[in-house]
């Protein structure tokens, strides 16, 4: 993971509830899985698109292919964390992503993702060519571009 600090960053806002915590008041360490995929899915919805409807207009899905994630500190019950997002690289296939989750200005977790485009039968396809664009536009001069992977 490389987060650029330059990069723009999109954020997203997470209240920790019960059901996302372990009897301590811990947040269980799957969770932030979900929590980056909400911010993604936050971050594509405030560039115009929807996952549902990219994948019923365009027959693409975007699955996440690898994650890897530092865990540096718990969140806790009825924390509100904050999941900020930077595009690092756009190909043709595959997006490249760092997401850092915060608490009162605290990293808790560092990720960084690799998502990859996938038709309604599981195989490799191309970013839609306006999605691509528009997630290029978002990280300006920040991003890596390429036709590969």
């Amino acid at each position: 993971m490389s987060e650029t600090a330059d990069a723009p960053c999109h954020e997203t806002a997470i209240r920790v509830y019960y059901e996302d915590t372990d009897t301590g008041g811990i947040v269980y360490y799957a969770n932030y899985l979900k929590y980056a995929e909400r911010a993604r899915s936050e971050l594509l919805r405030d560039l115009g698109f929807e996952n549902s409807a990219i994948l019923a207009q365009k027959g693409v899905a975007i699955a996440v292919r690898r994650v890897t994630a530092d865990y540096m500190k718990p969140a806790r019950l009825d924390d509100l964390l904050t999941v900020a997002t930077r595009v690092r690289a756009v190909h043709g296939a595959t997006v490249e992503m760092d997401q850092v989750v915060r608490c009162d200005g605290a990293d808790l977790v560092r990720m960084g993702v690799t998502l990859a485009c996938i038709n309604t039968v599981g195989r490799p396809v191309r970013l839609p060519p306006e999605v691509r664009g528009a997630l290029i536009e978002f990280a300006g001069d920040a991003v890596g571009t390429g036709t590969d992977g």
